[in-house]
């Protein structure tokens, strides 16, 4: 049985996502301050996490942070907020979705499903990813570059992974946002694909401005490239 965290100050809202998950079968443990939150957690205990951004004692976004030290598992966002600026910030520390309200529970389920789905395939029994001079340790979730280790946000780890899981293949970026995002595609779309592929590539290529190992394939999106390049 699933076990999910939520962390959430409105006490109505709480009942309604308790009855929801309990109904579709899941377990689900719920701390309503950041205090509560540090008590509760127990890390490998829960298989998502979903967080309110503003809390009487804190922010969600300062729990994903001490989450993410030690522990992949998905996050989803709960706000009443829905700038472009909170959404990136959200994915770039450790989310996976984020849902703005009010929502239906209908909604949220299957998001919720999706991203518990996406979730298990990711999780392999690959323990390292290697590409030439770039490995990724899956288990720790660090990346290298000729034995350097990177500092990549949340998203631009996994937006890695999927390239180095899909060698010389061409990635559309509504694929790449298929695979690693269900946010609103009002905010999250193709441009903000451009935006992250260019922060990928400034801390992963030797010559951001001339790209060898996350190319443009242009009309049609990205690759991975292992064979021009022998990497």
């Amino acid at each position: 049985m699933k076990r999910l965290f939520l962390l959430e100050d409105d006490l109505s809202l709480i009942n309604g996502l308790s009855f929801a998950v309990k109904k579709e079968g899941f377990e689900i443990d719920v701390a309503r301050t950041i205090l509560d939150a540090d008590t509760l957690w127990v890390n490998d205990k829960y298989d998502l996490v979903i967080l309110d951004v503003s809390l009487p004692d804190g922010s969600g976004f300062d729990f994903c942070q001490k989450i993410r030290q030690t522990s992949k598992v998905p996050v989803i966002f709960l706000t009443a907020a829905d700038e472009e600026t909170d959404i990136i910030m959200g994915l770039d520390i450790g989310g996976d979705d984020y849902i703005t309200k009010p929502f239906k529970l209908a909604v949220f389920m299957s998001r919720i499903n999706a991203l518990l789905r996406r979730s298990e395939n990711f999780n392999t029994t690959v323990t390292e990813l290697n590409s030439g001079d770039i490995s990724i340790r899956l288990l720790k979730g660090e990346v290298y570059k000729r034995g350097k280790l990177l500092d990549l946000t949340a998203s631009e780890y996994k937006l890695l992974c999927l390239f180095m899981e899909s060698p010389d293949q061409i990635l559309s970026p509504d694929q790449i946002l298929g695979k690693l995002w269900d946010c609103n595609e009002n905010y999250i779309d193709n441009n903000s694909v451009t935006v992250y592929i260019r922060r990928l590539r400034a801390k992963i290529e030797d010559n951001p401005g001339d790209p060898k190992r996350i190319i443009t394939v242009r009309g049609m999106g990205y690759k991975w490239n292992t064979k021009e390049q022998g990497i």
